[in-house]
């Protein structure tokens, strides 16, 4: 007569654990212009991104934790890649240490462009580089944004990794969900993602947006909905916070 009790008694002690105490937020951020789900606020730091061709470029990485489960949003600002590959050109025209010569493209000001228009796939590649085995590669887009997903297994520590890469006005965006062997996919981590504009409203395109091509037209508003970010009450739209 006493196991139902028994049984509550243990389940109550199960839902209040730290895993489940741990409550979901609509991440807004009004620096990088992006939104998305985090197990709670998100550490924010700064850093320094190399680009495939030695460009070092400002960066941002948004992450959290819950138990084992680790997430990530890495925003890397690629608006200045071609006034950095030009100020290298210069140094190298001077004969600079760090250029490979007048053929190469790292200090080769025209190739600033490819760093660009390749940080998608480049950034792709560097996932290929783990320690892992890669199940799933392929294109992909959100509110009409393209980008490319990977999946991972077997990791160092038999975690799975669920990556996805866009990027929006010149701004690369890295997402990493990595969660244990045998854990389910983060989805509500990975299909968060979102774009607001200089109002906080959220942008959805009429066709697919690709980053270095004139934009196509918006039409009405994407996963980043909801009032601008400067309006009353934006901060608490579902629980989300602003930064």
């Amino acid at each position: 007569m006493r196991l139902m009790p028994l049984i509550s008694a243990a389940l109550v002690l199960f839902l209040s654990g730290p895993s489940f105490a741990q409550e979901w937020i609509e991440f807004v951020s009004r620096d990088d212009r992006f939104t998305c789900n985090f197990p709670g606020q998100p550490k924010i730091s700064a850093t320094t991104y190399r680009s495939e061709y030695g460009a070092d470029l400002p960066a941002r990485v948004y992450s959290a934790t819950q138990g084992q489960s680790r997430y990530s949003v890495t925003v890397v600002d690629y608006s200045q890649t071609q006034r950095i590959h030009a100020e290298r050109a210069k140094a190298c025209a001077a004969r600079a240490e760090s250029c490979g010569g007048g053929a190469s493209r790292i200090g080769n000001e025209t190739f600033w462009w490819m760093d660009a228009r390749g940080a998608m796939v480049y950034a792709a590649w560097q996932f290929m580089q783990r320690d892992a085995v890669l199940t799933h590669y392929a294109w992909d887009f959100i509110d009409l944004i393209e980008g490319h997903q990977l999946q991972l297994t077997n990791n160092a520590d038999k975690s799975r990794t669920f990556a996805s890469i866009y990027m929006h006005e010149s701004k690369l965006y890295i997402m990493d969900g990595t969660v244990p062997a045998g854990y389910p996919e983060p989805g509500l981590f990975q299909q968060s993602l979102g774009w607001i504009d200089e109002n906080g409203l959220g942008i959805r395109y009429q066709s697919i947006y690709s980053n270095g091509f004139p934009a196509p037209p918006r039409a009405g508003r994407g996963r980043g909905q909801g009032p601008g970010i400067d309006a009353p009450g934006a901060g608490g739209r579902q629980g989300g916070q602003v930064r």
